[in-house]
């Protein structure tokens, strides 16, 4: 299951932290690293701060949007310090370790963080399914990238060991719609409002984003999207 994890690192920009980062990765036992466009190369830097993880390191695939990352995935849960104007579904660092050890066995799952000094753009985390903060002191919050790399992996590891402890069969989990599978959908949905007249296109966002939100919350399987997509599908017909 830990090889079904990616973490993902947007936009980073100092190497040693690639490097950090890798380590914290290795101990808990998690090997796929993804980097979104990286402003930094994995020079010697990175790899003296990797110590003994260098080959994650350097094996990391290197990739130009947050979208390619995670399209394979069925879960993507961002990771954030602040506060946003558009509230989404959040998971404490617990709960985000028992969701990833759940779905992770069934599929190709994405922990991201942003770049070190702002993090994630709202829109990069309406990419994602779930948002996590680390509970940390709020009069001293400064959590750098490895070490919320290596809190959250360590959460995901407890939940995996865990389980692996447990002597009944597990319940066996649904199957969830990749990324980019969820995004096609969005697309189908987006395009037959504006057919139905229902968003005006000069501000398709307003509900849009609303409507990402409120499908992220309810979490609809594989199954239930393709229901939602043919009956997308209807209406177009109906439409015409």
């Amino acid at each position: 299951m830990l090889s079904q994890v990616k973490i993902v690192l947007v936009g980073t920009s100092h190497s040693g932290n690639i490097g950090s980062a890798a380590r914290a990765m290795k101990v808990m036992g998690f090997s796929q690293m993804v980097l979104v466009d990286p402003q930094c190369e994995v020079d010697a830097q990175a790899i003296a701060m990797a110590a003994g993880a260098s080959d994650i390191a350097l094996n990391a695939t290197i990739v130009d949007s947050l979208e390619t990352a995670v399209e394979d995935c069925q879960l993507v849960v961002g990771s954030s310090a602040r506060s946003r104007t558009l509230s989404w579904p959040m998971l404490t660092p617990r709960a985000c370790g028992e969701r990833f050890v759940q779905e992770g066995e069934q599929g190709a799952v994405a922990l991201v963080f942003g770049r070190e000094r702002t993090g994630l753009t709202n829109e990069e985390l309406q990419k994602c399914h779930y948002h996590v903060a680390i509970p940390a002191n709020p009069e001293y919050s400064s959590l750098n990238l490895a070490m919320a790399v290596q809190t959250l992996c360590y959460e995901i590891r407890v939940a995996y060991l865990e389980r692996q402890s447990q002597v009944f069969p597990q319940e066996e989990q649904p199957a969830y719609p990749r990324h980019d599978e969820l995004e096609r959908f969005y697309q189908h949905l987006e395009k037959v409002l504006f057919k139905t007249q229902f968003i005006a296109e000069e501000q398709p966002n307003l509900v849009m984003n609303k409507l990402r939100r409120l499908f992220s919350r309810a979490r609809p399987e594989s199954q239930e999207i393709n229901i939602l997509r043919g009956i997308l599908t209807s209406v177009e017909r109906r439409v015409k």
